[in-house]
């Protein structure tokens, strides 16, 4: 039994937004503090057969905080205390926005997963931006750029650019979200011309290292399209995959019906088939995101062609101790199988 474990039914009491805004708080209280270093004592895995590089990044173990968790870089640090590898924030629009109406977070319980229509609720760039340049956190922090709720898409491009280069001084890598469900005009840039808009103008802007976070609704035709953008415009690497609106048939929870983004467990499947589609057709790195919690899930990426992976909903249901659980995990299963790194385990399914 673990303080999470005793801590859970209560937070679990409470609105899911509170509950994190809580945990959130207790998270940057600890930042910096000594009870952070007996954070890392307890959560950090140390073995080099976790090391990772990918997109120009040195990551000592391959699992990271999704972007959401931490919308304003508040915690990078607190979270690398917890055993995470890297930390995408955000995400960040050039202004701040309050998101949509409350409630706007919602547990599935019965299913481990969670709906949300935050509708990219930040500080904005400005504010972020010198939060990111202040931080000292000790693994590489990615930025999550989005479009301002109110620029339509021919103003997207330099919607981005303005925010990019805002964040650009404190970010190591940068994920462009042209998929997020929860917000209005991101289902048009979703078009292949309008994404190589978007992402022409970052990479005139000097944005680097580049990725680019898909959507698990794309039709194949559109998700091939963008995928030839990546190739075409060379850019850095591929999130797969961002929250899907659609509705398995084996959700259990009431809550199924709310609108808004599903996560965790019951996307596990979908994002996986997306890694190992994304990393068939590109020569870079993917990210791989959708209903991580478990070593073996996490296992199941990696060997689909995920360079690294993130979580944000197994955190919320698995409690601090997941990085480490999942990072152990990998170590018995790398022993298992005969990998000498997780390296060497990526792609090894394709």
């Amino acid at each position: 039994m673990t303080l999470y474990d005793l801590a859970k039914p209560l937070l679990f009491s409470l609105p899911a937004e509170t509950a994190h805004r809580i945990v959130h708080r207790l998270l940057d209280a600890a930042d910096g503090t000594p009870i952070a270093a007996a954070m890392a004592d307890r959560y950090v895995v140390d073995d080099p057969r976790l090391h990772v590089e990918a997109f120009g990044q040195s990551f000592d173990n391959p699992v990271g905080v999704a972007a959401g968790f931490d919308k304003n870089a508040q915690i990078p640090g607190a979270l690398a205390a917890l055993g995470f590898g890297f930390v995408e924030v955000g995400g960040v629009t050039a202004v701040p926005q309050d998101g949509n109406p409350r409630p706007r977070m919602f547990r599935l319980r019965e299913d481990e997963a969670i709906v949300n229509r935050m509708g990219l609720n930040n500080h904005g760039a400005d504010v972020v931006g010198g939060r990111l340049a202040r931080t000292d956190a000790p693994v590489p922090v990615g930025v999550n750029i989005a479009k301002s709720e109110h620029v339509g898409t021919d103003d997207a491009p330099d919607d981005y650019r303005e925010t990019y280069e805002q964040v650009a001084d404190g970010g190591d890598f940068f994920v462009v979200n042209v998929s997020c469900p929860n917000s209005q005009g991101f289902e048009e840039l979703q078009n292949k011309d309008a994404m190589r808009a978007v992402l022409s103008a970052l990479k005139d802007a000097g944005a680097g290292p580049l990725l680019v976070k898909l959507s698990p609704d794309l039709p194949e035709p559109a998700a091939e399209d963008a995928l030839d953008l990546v190739t075409e415009l060379d850019l850095d690497g591929v999130v797969a995959v961002n929250t899907t609106t659609e509705r398995p048939s084996s959700l259990r929870s009431d809550n199924r019906v709310e609108e808004g983004g599903l996560s965790g467990k019951p996307i596990e499947d979908e994002a996986t088939r997306m890694v190992r589609f994304c990393a068939e057709r590109v020569d870079v790195p993917v990210v791989g995101v959708g209903g991580v919690s478990t070593a073996e899930g996490a296992y199941r990426k990696i060997r689909a062609g995920a360079s690294v992976v993130e979580l944000y909903t197994g955190l919320v249901y698995r409690g601090p101790s997941v990085a480490r659980e999942i990072n152990e995990g990998l170590l018995e299963l790398l022993e298992r199988d005969g990998f000498d790194s997780v390296a060497d385990a990526v792609g090894a399914d394709l």
